[in-house]
Formats: C-alpha cells, sequence, structure tokens
C-alpha cells in the first residue's frame, strides 16, 4: 500500500466489527482509523472521527447483527458524522446485513424492512454499500447507490478443497428447496453428487414432514447455506441424512447469527463439524459449540475488495469463482 492510499483511505469501525475492521485493516497494512463510540446514560449514541478525513476515501465496517437496531444506528451515525465531516466518499461495509429476511411482503399489512434500512442508509449519507452473502439478492435493488454484493463461497471452496481427500465420497445437500441453486454450484466445484431436503407440510396435522431427493448412503454430506439461525432446519436435516445412511454431516454457513436454541440443537445434533466465517463476531458465545466449530476469515475477502473499489478497479473478479446467491 503506498504513502497516497495510507493518506486516503480510512477504514473505521463500529463496535459490532472491530476485529474484522482490525484484521480488514492487517490486510491493507494500514492503520484502523481513529474514532470512538460512546454511549450516553440514556442509551444515545455518539460517534467522533478523531483525525482528518476531509477529502479521503472513507469505509465503515459495521455488522448489524444482535443487537440489530443498535448497531443499525450506530452505522448510521458513523456516516453522518464522516459526511459532515467532508469526506469525498463513504462506503458501508456490511459483513452480516440484518432484516435481509424482510425482503418481502409475505402477508398483508407487514413491511418491507430491508428496503427502509436500505433508504436509511443512503439518506444518512453513504455513497456505496459493500456487503456479503445477503439472504436475498434482489436487496442490492433497494438501494439507490452501487452495492458491491460479495459471497464467501471463494472462502469455504478453498477451505474444503483443502481437506477435500479426507471427506472421501461427498454430497452436497441443500436443506431446503430455495438453496438448490447455490448447493449444485458447490458441487460442481467441489466434484460431489447433489441431494436436496424437500420440506412439506402435511395437511390437517400441520407437522413437518422431510423427504430427502438423492443418496447419501455411505457418504460425507456437506450442507451449505448462507446464515444459521435457529438451526432448526439445518438440524432436522441433519437428522434426516444420518437415517438414510450418511456417514458423517459437515455444516457450513457463512453468517453464524445462532439464536434461541441453536446452540443446543447444533450441540446435540449429529453434526461433526460447523464452518462458518467471522462475519458476526464470535465473543465467546459460540463456546458450546467450540469442539465442533471452524472459523474462516473473510477479511482478506473484504479487503481485496475495498482496495479495489479505492482504485476504481472491478469487484466482480473476486466472485468469478463463486457459487451465486440464494435468491
Amino acid at each position: 500500500m503506498s504513502a497516497v492510499d495510507r493518506d486516503h483511505l480510512k477504514i473505521f469501525a463500529g463496535r459490532a466489527s472491530t476485529d474484522i475492521a482490525e484484521a480488514v485493516s492487517q490486510h491493507l497494512m494500514l492503520p484502523t482509523g481513529q474514532g470512538t463510540t460512546e454511549l450516553f446514560p440514556d442509551g444515545e449514541l455518539i460517534v467522533r472521527v478523531e483525525e482528518d478525513v476531509r477529502g479521503r476515501d472513507c469505509f465503515v465496517v459495521q455488522s448489524t447483527c444482535d443487537p440489530v437496531n443498535a448497531n443499525l444506528m450506530e452505522l448510521l451515525i458513523y456516516i453522518d458524522c464522516l459526511r459532515r465531516a467532508s469526506a469525498k466518499r463513504i462506503t458501508a461495509v456490511i459483513p452480516y446485513f440484518g432484516y435481509a429476511r424482510q425482503d418481502r411482503k409475505d402477508a398483508g399489512r407487514t413491511p418491507i424492512t430491508a428496503k427502509l434500512v436500505a433508504n436509511l442508509i443512503v439518506a444518512a449519507g453513504a455513497d456505496r454499500v459493500l456487503c456479503m452473502d445477503l439472504h436475498a439478492a434482489q436487496i442490492q435493488g433497494f438501494f439507490d447507490i452501487p452495492v458491491d454484493h460479495l459471497t464467501a463461497a471463494t472462502v469455504f471452496c478453498d477451505y474444503f478443497k483443502d481437506i477435500r481427500d479426507e471427506l472421501g465420497e461427498l454430497v452436497i445437500v441443500s436443506p431446503d428447496v430455495g438453496n438448490v441453486k447455490v448447493a449444485n454450484a458447490y458441487a460442481s466445484v467441489l466434484d460431489a453428487d447433489l441431494a436436496i431436503v424437500d420440506k412439506r407440510r402435511e395437511s390437517g396435522m400441520k407437522v413437518a414432514s422431510r423427504n430427502l431427493i438423492g443418496n447419501v448412503k455411505d457418504r460425507t454430506v456437506l450442507m451449505v447455506d448462507d446464515m444459521i439461525s435457529t438451526a432448526g432446519t439445518i438440524c432436522e436435516a441433519a437428522k434426516l441424512v444420518m437415517e438414510q445412511g450418511a456417514n458423517d454431516v459437515i455444516a457450513a454457513a457463512s453468517h453464524p447469527v445462532l439464536v434461541g436454541l441453536a446452540l443446543d440443537r447444533l450441540r446435540d445434533a449429529p453434526i461433526s463439524r460447523i464452518v462458518i466465517t467471522d462475519s458476526i463476531p464470535d465473543k465467546g458465545r459460540l463456546d458450546p459449540i467450540r469442539d465442533k466449530l471452524v472459523s474462516l476469515s473473510v477479511a482478506p475477502l473484504l479487503g481485496e475488495a475495498i482496495h479495489r473499489i479505492h482504485h476504481d478497479q472491478s469487484v466482480s473478479a473476486l466472485f468469478q469463482r463463486g457459487t451465486g446467491t440464494k435468491r
């Protein structure tokens, strides 16, 4: 990184993403920007940028994970602070985009909160957005500014290619029909077969019944999804494939949301390995499943994207090896 870049490129960290922002800065051989967020006794936030950003290209790294509203508000305030400090360009780097599952009206009198959040980020003064593995790819269109949508697929594929021999005969299982496209792409990259869990609701009983389309007998199963939230779907799918004769089950997800009973379910599920990224901070909350956990960093991927954005280079080249998005 040249001296000119060091002077004109600034990376700031929200409180939810200090670790990944620091890793991004190290990848780019830059110091993390000097900024602080303080919480007043009444719950209000104030952000202070403690260095000159006038005319600089500024990136704010902040996942809008739990506590979602507090982290989102901090991101908005950070953007506003940089705008009023005369930053030349402000990019919101959002490794995990909260509210992404509220992307459409699936019932009467309900909001489309993902669009509302997009509007808020634009109104705060962001010039562009950099995000990763949106739950619904069409959210890119909710923004009236450029969006660079990365996928962690390259990070996962590199990891599984390195251990491909130990996995033996491999089958990629989509835990639901909505993820078939991504699962099929992983199957192609890893030279594996494909199977699908078909989830149906029985009439009258209102009990989910599951059928497996494909053969998993005597094979290692890899299930890949964009996020694991309550872990109900993926744990039920793991039980099903084991009942169908699978030798082992590995789960991989870009975003370890892991709320409610998720940790208990994953701890007790017939899943030997859970591969995640650092898009959402751990901070000890994942200790109950630590013996199953493999955490991969997406900081180099984000860092390379930031480098390319700063130099007005193509970002799409980063995910030409990718496996697509869920929807």
